[in-house]
């Protein structure tokens, strides 16, 4: 009977151990999840303001049709791969698209911002110089958002990785590790565009 006992208790510590296991790997992908979605807000704070930007500049840059179809281009891609990557955050395809998307906008947007320095009554008009620093402001907080989504990956595969729960992830539903969200031109997106208009 005690050795019954015994065998009894030790099952009931495994399974209580294996459920602790399985708890930290799901509040951590929670983690990661609930900090891609920050991203996802202030990408699409970004996106919804490109259009305006493309409007305020179409009045003055009329010869520029091609850049102005280019910043539209590049963002239409950049929803689209924001779309894809909040369908499954962490994903590794699915990170590597949203970064080159993002990494395009940004190199649209900066094209559009240095053919402005061009048109002096579009650096001077108020609307212009409200949208440069209203995405500046979006380009931080992008940065600040991706900085937390990729500690929180950090955390999950670390934990994931880690004895003994590597052990038991795969049987968990935690095959693979998430992948941080590294943008092509990390240096251009981390730091916001100096632009004075």
């Amino acid at each position: 009977m005690t050795g019954l006992l015994i065998v009894v208790g030790i099952a009931v510590l495994l399974v209580a151990w294996a459920a602790g296991i399985f708890n930290r790997l799901v509040s951590l992908k929670n983690r990661y999840k609930n900090a891609f979605a920050q991203i996802e807000v202030q990408l699409k704070r970004r996106h919804d303001l490109i259009p305006n930007l493309v409007e305020t500049a179409k009045g003055y840059m009329k010869h520029e049709r091609e850049t102005l179809d280019a910043v539209v281009s590049a963002r239409n891609q950049a929803v689209s791969g924001l779309q894809k990557a909040a369908g499954n955050p962490g994903d590794a395809a699915a990170m590597q698209e949203l970064a080159g998307a993002e990494g395009a906008l940004n190199g649209a947007v900066g094209r559009l911002f240095a053919l402005a320095e061009s048109y002096p009554d579009l650096k001077a008009s108020q609307n212009m110089m409200q949208l440069s620093e209203e995405l500046t402001s979006t380009e931080n907080k992008v940065s600040f958002s991706r900085q937390a989504f990729n500690d929180a990956v950090t955390a999950y595969n670390t934990a994931r990785q880690s004895f003994p729960a590597v052990l038991f992830a795969s049987l968990f539903g935690h095959a693979q590790d998430a992948t941080l969200l590294e943008f092509e031109d990390s240096q251009a997106i981390q730091e916001a565009p100096k632009v004075s208009f």
